[in-house]
């Protein structure tokens, strides 16, 4: 059966707690998942727009949005998704 290996969401916060960090760690301590990453792209009054990236051998989106959910963020897009045995690693682009 194919697993999760990969998920890169478009996420959005409110400005108030939690933090990036406590949400990082939260979502770090669902079965599955080894590694979370989250970037923050643009910042308003209200709200964060963040990119979550995570990683693992098996992860449970329905999880990772409950999760989300709990913490008072929306995804907004899911922007990548990996699948399979093994990640594929696409090649970045190079100016010429």
């Amino acid at each position: 059966m194919a697993k999760l290996r990969r998920i890169v969401l478009d996420v959005l916060k409110p400005i108030k707690d939690p933090s990036i960090i406590d949400i990082a760690l939260e979502l770090s301590r669902l079965k599955g998942i080894e590694a979370v990453n989250i970037t923050v792209n643009e910042m308003d009054v209200e709200t964060l727009s963040l990119t979550v990236v995570i990683e693992g051998d098996n992860i449970d989106f329905s999880k990772v949005k409950s999760t989300l959910e709990s913490v008072g963020a929306a995804i907004h897009s899911i922007d990548q998704v990996v699948a399979g045995n093994r990640i594929i690693e696409i090649p970045m682009k190079t100016e010429e």
